[in-house]
């Protein structure tokens, strides 16, 4: 079967076999993307990771197509159904939809009108007339009236004949894919809302009399749809014009001009929506959720990479705030390493007496912990808090940052934060979080289920297993993307790396508590259970600051030491000078050092991470601020230009922070002065932008912006 999926995928994917056939035989050898991408470029001839994904998914759906193809001829071969044309019929089915078109005529049916009507034989009846010869059908059908069976007169006999044929018509896989053609090419989604519940469908009344072709309805409004039909609240429908349908299936079946095919005519026309409309429109609706969601879970992706790829301030000594008016502020300092050395509440925003306490602290522990940033949680009282720090005499190299809080305080009650600190309450591990993901966000967004961080659209309404795989993906990719440092990371950012898990994430987790931080990257074999096949998938994402080998700091794989050795010794410098020195490796031709097991894409590979060993592929980290004195909605004004930050993106627009605990939307149609097709195509989450305000409802607490002009 793999050799005739190659070659398919190879053509649909637009690739190379050769390139197909080296990741389909890796990925089988239990390689991860990451690791096929970065280090076995020769191999693919440089895929990247959203190639080898694509082949991975496609393959998979490959492998499910078959077992249910086998599925399909074992049940037929079992009740002495499968005939040769049938067989090669099935095997020659290259998609889901025409492989379930075969088997329908033969599939275990509930008991249907059709079935009825078998049973009281009149399917010879159906016989004679679906042949369309010449004969007088009154008079043939008057020979199968029999009141026992339930056949009282000659009425009954067609009709019961009919019910036949509009079931052989609605099981024909002609029909089924020329009625499914119409139903994309011509059909509509439309939507009205349910008698009697408009006030409660309020949040719905956009598609109260709706409608619009099939094929080209987004994402985020088939969602809605189908969640609004689903909360019993709007009626919803898909389908094409009955008179194209029946018009079809009238030139595929009514094959001359006699009395019985008069009746073949009138069978299609009675039965075709009880029959095949439902049928093509339960498929199409299916399909129109799958395309829906697929949309839904492709924006909550590229917005969780632009999150978790956003810029790290680093290693630096922080103070966090979690701020709280009544309930006070919760502040802690932490460490380079983000570990917890003193936590407090403060009352900044609780007159006179408490703000000069707070600000007297906030100074002390500032000079007592060398604190190099505040991080300030975007929620309640965030602005309020930001704006008391910038009255107080800080030493001015101190950096005030607002930080999206959006699941701290998840994290906080997680099972994660309480083995870390079982004896600090909520609020002390969610000011920890706050200040963590400033230094690192991608190392604290890790411990978090991407669904809680607040980016994407309608992500509780799409398949959760579809979507966790392909977020577990992004995280996976981000990860491995900017590498991890092996004796500070936490089990949660581990069990991300190419080839571990979360099981011997634990595990080395457990080795380190042990035996102390390792000393170089051929110490974690050492780990129980972590054999060389797990070892060649993670070893060269994994980072080992001031070890002995300086290689183990860069992102070269363990398996090329010996090649940058060699490169060293014939530049005549000791290896911890070649490695990090840009103008050495400007020296080096690559095309020396060819072999059979190291090509050129990886020694370009080599040469780029001894130049910058290690380089964090994320932008360098910059401050951002507010406008001053716009702290709440109530300070906004029509045409007040603002700036902001984008949130999220969606199929109809973005979010943007504008520092008044309320994301206003810019719609799809206010993002720049030309036609958008797709936001993400203009903007990214994390990205700063100018805005300008459009309308402020402060009753419903919306607020509308431009980023035009």
């Amino acid at each position: 079967m793999i050799d005739i999926a190659i070659p398919q995928i190879a053509q649909e994917l637009k690739l190379g076999r050769g390139q197909v056939a080296a990741t389909v035989g890796l990925l089988d050898d239990g390689a991860t993307v990451p690791f096929i991408a970065r280090y076995r470029k020769e191999n693919t001839a440089s895929l990247d990771e959203v190639a080898i994904t694509s082949i991975r998914d496609r393959l998979a759906q490959l492998r499910e197509l078959w077992d249910r193809r086998d599925a399909i001829l074992a049940s037929l071969e079992k009740r002495g159904l499968l005939t040769d044309e049938l067989r090669q019929a099935v095997l020659a089915a290259k998609s889901m939809a025409v492989l379930e078109d075969i088997y329908l005529p033969y599939r275990p049916k509930r008991r249907t009108r059709a079935t009825i009507a078998r049973e009281k034989g009149l399917e010879p009846l159906a016989l004679l007339l679906w042949g369309q010869e010449h004969f007088d059908v009154n008079l043939v059908a008057a020979d199968y009236v029999n009141p026992e069976l339930g056949v009282e007169n000659v009425k009954d006999a067609l009709s019961g004949a009919r019910d036949i044929i509009a079931e052989w018509v609605s099981e024909d896989a002609t029909a089924r894919q020329e009625i499914r053609k119409l139903f994309w090419s011509q059909g509509t989604f439309s939507s009205t809302v349910v008698s009697g519940k408009t006030s409660e469908a309020a949040k719905y009344r956009d598609y109260f009399e709706w409608e619009e072709p099939v094929a080209n309805v987004p994402s985020h409004r088939a969602l809605a749809m189908l969640r609004g039909e689903k909360e019993a609240l709007l009626s919803v429908h898909i389908a094409p014009p009955a008179v194209a349908a029946i018009a079809i299936l009238e030139q595929i079946f009514v094959t001359a001009a006699t009395e019985a095919s008069e009746q073949v005519r009138l069978a299609i026309q009675e039965r075709y929506k009880a029959l095949l409309e439902a049928s093509m429109e339960t498929e199409v609706r299916k399909e129109t959720r799958v395309r829906a969601e697929d949309g839904a879970i492709k924006v909550f992706a590229e917005n969780l990479r632009e999150l978790l790829l956003a810029p790290a301030l680093g290693q630096k000594n922080v103070m966090a705030l979690d701020p709280g008016f009544r309930s006070g502020c919760k502040l802690v300092c932490l460490d380079r390493q983000g570990r917890l050395l003193h936590n407090d509440t403060i009352y900044p925003l609780l007159g006179e007496r408490g703000d000069q306490e707070a600000g007297r602290k906030i100074v002390e522990l500032c000079r007592q912990y060398d604190v190099e940033a505040i991080a300030v949680g975007n929620g309640t009282a965030g602005r309020e808090t930001e704006a008391f720090l910038r009255t107080l005499e800080l030493d001015p190299k101190i950096a005030v940052v607002m930080v999206n809080e959006s699941g701290a305080s998840i994290y906080s009650a997680s099972e994660v934060a309480r083995t870390e600190f079982p004896d600090k309450d909520i609020t002390v591990r969610g000011a920890v979080s706050i200040g963590r993901r400033l230094m690192d966000p991608l190392a604290e967004l890790v411990k978090l289920d991407p669904k809680s961080i607040g980016v994407g659209q309608y992500q509780h309404d799409v398949d959760q297993k579809a979507l966790k795989e392909r977020l577990d993906d992004v995280v996976g990719s981000c990860v491995n993307n900017v590498g991890v440092e092996l004796n500070t990371a936490s089990g949660e950012l581990l069990s991300y790396v190419s080839g571990l898990g979360p099981r011997l994430a634990t595990a080395i987790v457990e080795y380190r508590n042990a035996n102390g931080p390792f000393a170089s990257r051929a110490a974690l074999k050492k780990v129980p259970r972590l054999g060389p096949k797990v070892f060649e998938q993670a070893a060269g994402f994994l980072r080992i600051r001031d070890g002995a080998n300086p290689l183990d700091a860069s992102a070269v794989h363990p398996e090329s030491y010996k090649v940058v050795q060699a490169i060293a010794k014939d530049l005549g410098h000791p290896l911890d000078q070649v490695v990090g020195d840009a103008s050495i490796a400007g020296q080096i031709d690559p095309s020396r050092y060819v072999s059979d097991k190291v090509g050129l894409p990886t020694l370009h590979d080599i040469i780029e991470e001894l130049a910058r060993p290690g380089r964090d592929p994320r932008q360098e980290f910059e401050p951002f601020y507010f406008a001053e004195g716009v702290n709440k909605i109530e300070d906004l004004t029509v045409g007040m230009k603002l700036p902001g930050v984008i949130t999220n993106v969606t199929g109809f627009g973005a979010f943007v922070d504008v520092g008044v605990h309320q994301d206003g939307l810019v719609h799809i149609s206010q993002l720049t002065d030309g036609y958008v097709k797709n936001p993400s195509d203009v903007v990214k989450v994390q990205q700063r932008v100018w805005v300008t305000v459009l309308e402020v409802d402060l009753e419903r607490k919306r607020v509308s912006l431009s980023m035009k002009g």
